[in-house]
């Protein structure tokens, strides 16, 4: 098989990557020249691991290839993926300007039966806009050529993308053809060899599918954080609580870890969008608009207690910083709670040292030269009056306590990631804060 993937982001080049890693062949396309030429020679635009090298393999063995030119990519390929960015809008909605241009040029391009799948998580009924723009133009073409519009929604976890894309829990798809469906499976095939389940429904629901996985995942980290406020005012311990109620199977113990709230490229824009999208149907959703609120505030949480604990006086303190990225093993840096709590210290006079394994690059593009960047972990707690871990990073999990000591000029940690045992870091002298565990109460760490 032949398919083109146009859009070389996150999504659109782990999905291409990925099915080059099966023995298909693929072309990513992009209209950013600098990136792909970047690519063609190994260089990727994000960080993602085990995905350069499955570039680098799958480049040489010419099963994957990169291109400005759609025109060409698209003819004669079986399937088309858009794999564009859907940015939120000022409203909250989900900006289609880029997947329908992609589309538009898809009906300009094309010259025999190909199907057209949305891969960019996109509102419900985007589908029938896209089929729109690619008959608009073959309309004005004067051709008539056979297409189908599907809808694959993607389910990567930023961190652990390819084994999601090669092992998935469940592949997603709406068709509204027999023929697309016959499509689909060959391309899925050597995906199916493995057991892993291809699901097919009606278009609509396959859309629906992608924004409300994604708002039950955001609800269980918001009820979790909602929780683990009330345990510190009451006196109780999250962890335990969650080891509690995560041993029911209806529960289950994936994403009820309390912490400093959600972010990233999927959570925060899919909520916004799906509650847009409900209030133009004239239906609230009522639990999002929650889950959204908690979310905010919690990103919060981390500095209230440093503004506490200093009694608001944090003007010429210095806070190392452990982790600036939204999550562990990505460099991506867009609604990570790091940058709220950092220019809430920059605005009251403190000084910001802070470290990354991965994300020091895009973080600057945000922060400039407002804080330091750490060589090490080590070094950014030179002269530190408090530390604060803000991702979870395996490298951050069992420092050296007696250097971080050592290093620091005063002795308080405050934990968002409930990582670290409280009674241990109390021995050692230092004053520590977790979340959703009243101070002076011993928590159980992670497991």
């Amino acid at each position: 098989m032949k398919i083109a993937v146009v859009g070389t982001g996150y999504v659109g080049l782990v999905t291409g990557t990925c099915f080059a890693e099966v023995g298909i062949d693929v072309t990513c396309i992009d209209i950013d020249k600098r990136k792909i030429e970047n690519l063609k020679q190994g260089i990727l635009p994000i960080y993602e691991p085990g995905l350069e090298e499955m570039v680098l393999r799958n480049t040489q063995k010419e099963r994957l290839s990169f291109s400005t030119d759609i025109a060409t990519s698209v003819q004669g390929c079986d399937v088309a993926f858009i794999a564009v960015g859907t940015p939120p809008g000022e409203d909250g909605s989900a900006d289609l300007k880029y997947v329908l241009a992609v589309a538009r040029s898809i009906g300009q391009n094309i010259n025999d039966y190909t199907v057209v799948v949305t891969k960019s998580t996109v509102p419900v009924g985007t589908a029938r806009k896209v089929q729109q723009a690619i008959e608009e133009e073959l309309e004005l073409r004067g051709v008539s050529i056979p297409f189908d519009v599907a809808s694959n929604p993607e389910f990567l976890k930023e961190g652990a993308a390819i084994d999601d894309f090669l092992k998935p829990d469940r592949i997603v798809v709406g068709v509204s053809s027999e023929r697309a469906e016959e499509v689909m499976t060959k391309l899925y095939k050597p995906f199916l060899m493995n057991g892993h389940p291809l699901i097919f429904m009606d278009v609509p629901s396959a859309e629906m599918t992608k924004y409300a996985a994604n708002a039950m995942l955001a609800t269980k980290i918001s009820f979790m954080n909602d929780i683990a406020n009330l345990c510190e005012v009451m006196g109780a311990d999250v962890n335990m609580v969650r080891k509690g109620i995560g041993s029911d199977a209806r529960i289950g113990n994936k994403f009820i870890y309390p912490g400093i709230g959600y972010g990233g490229s999927c959570f925060p824009k899919d909520v916004k969008a799906l509650i847009r999208t409900a209030s133009e149907n004239g239906y609230e959703m009522q639990v999002l608009k929650a889950v959204e609120s908690v979310n905010e505030n919690q990103k919060s949480v981390l500095y209230n207690k440093i503004y506490k604990h200093f009694d608001g006086e944090l003007a010429g303190k210095t806070f190392a910083v452990w982790g600036l990225s939204f999550k562990p093993k990505t460099d991506d840096m867009r609604e990570a709670p790091s940058l709220v709590i950092i220019q809430k210290l920059l605005e009251q006079g403190a000084k910001v040292r802070a470290y990354d394994p991965v994300a020091m690059k895009e973080a600057e593009h945000t922060l400039k030269d407002s804080i330091y960047y750490g060589k090490d972990e080590y070094e950014a707690l030179i002269d530190a009056d408090a530390l604060l871990l803000v991702t979870e990073w395996p490298e951050f999990r069992s420092p050296n306590f007696n250097v971080v000591g050592k290093l620091m000029k005063g002795q308080v940690i405050f934990d968002g990631r409930n990582i670290y045992d409280a009674a241990e870091l109390r021995e050692k002298g230092f004053s520590y804060y977790g979340i959703g565990i009243k101070q002076g109460v011993q928590q159980e760490t992670i497991k």
